[in-house]
């Protein structure tokens, strides 16, 4: 791969990085950033990918959710993508799509789908990608993510059980096929057939393809405004129910949904997935 660095800094004694490459999925320029603990400088090292949300680049969460000292503790590496293309410069007369609004869909409509590829992009290029250049052990792999973010971890996850081996999500959209903000972004990216929305839908997909690795952990703040209208995750609890997955939903009181709320359960969640993937050979 032909990749650039763009910034690098040590931190816990392991080391934060940024690069930048050409993706074959985005048909553009990705950046992705990636935390190395101090154990991958002896072997490959279990790895986490987190999904940020509406708007945010892989910015966001290196600076603010405060993961590398336990992930450094844990022997955890952590991949941290953008949210969609940039530069790409299509016009539109739509919110919540378009630049820092990928929803981790492959588009399919016109003139999104020559990029809008963040489907593929995070379930296929962009593990290869950190397989064949970086001390991590692929077949220990993760995924969480935030809103929108927490929207692709469950999506993805549930549909490459292969791939990842623990699963999580911060305030997910868990139903976007029923929401605003999801049927806005769905119905521009993935067109007017709402049975193809359901590729994209967790609680179609939980009800579908179970979950063959053990319990799913989400967290929930209580004071989000955006709880009632478009996370529903007592849609996504219901399909757990039904599907006979285990479900750690946790509702907390006086948390909104911000990094806030991420920065202070986030060691929760790399606990969650080092006891899992640490476990599995």
């Amino acid at each position: 791969m032909s990749y650039q660095l763009i910034e690098t800094n040590q931190s816990f004694g392991g080391i934060q990085c940024v690069y930048s490459h050409t993706s074959d999925a985005i048909k553009s320029d990705m950046r992705f950033a990636i935390f190395l603990p101090p154990a991958a400088k002896q072997k490959p090292v279990p790895v986490l990918y987190w999904l940020s949300g509406l708007t945010c680049t892989e910015q966001n969460f290196i600076t603010k959710a405060g993961a590398q000292r336990v992930a450094a503790e844990l022997g955890l590496a952590i991949v941290v993508p953008d949210t969609s293309p940039r530069g790409i410069n299509i016009s539109n007369n739509s919110d919540n799509v378009g630049e820092g609004a990928g929803f981790y869909v492959d588009a399919t409509e016109m003139p999104w789908c020559d990029n809008y590829r963040m489907y593929t992009y995070i379930s296929q290029e962009l593990p290869q990608v950190i397989a064949d250049n970086f001390p991590v052990d692929k077949r220990r792999c993760g995924i969480f993510g935030h809103s929108m973010g927490g929207h692709g971890a469950l999506t993805i996850g549930l549909r490459n059980h292969q791939l990842f081996r623990s699963l999580s999500a911060f305030a997910p959209l868990c139903s976007p096929t029923v929401t605003p903000w999801g049927m806005n972004a769905f119905g521009t990216y993935l067109g007017v057939n709402k049975k193809t929305w359901l590729h994209y839908d967790a609680c179609h997909l939980v009800r579908r393809h179970a979950w063959p690795h053990g319990e799913i952990l989400v967290d929930q703040g209580e004071d989000d405004p955006f709880l009632a209208d478009e996370l529903k995750p007592e849609l996504f609890a219901a399909a757990c129910l039904q599907a006979n997955v285990p479900l750690n939903l946790r509702m907390h009181k006086k948390y909104g949904h911000n990094y806030y709320f991420i920065a202070t359960f986030i060691e929760d969640h790399l606990r969650f997935h080092a006891q899992q993937l640490h476990s599995r050979t």
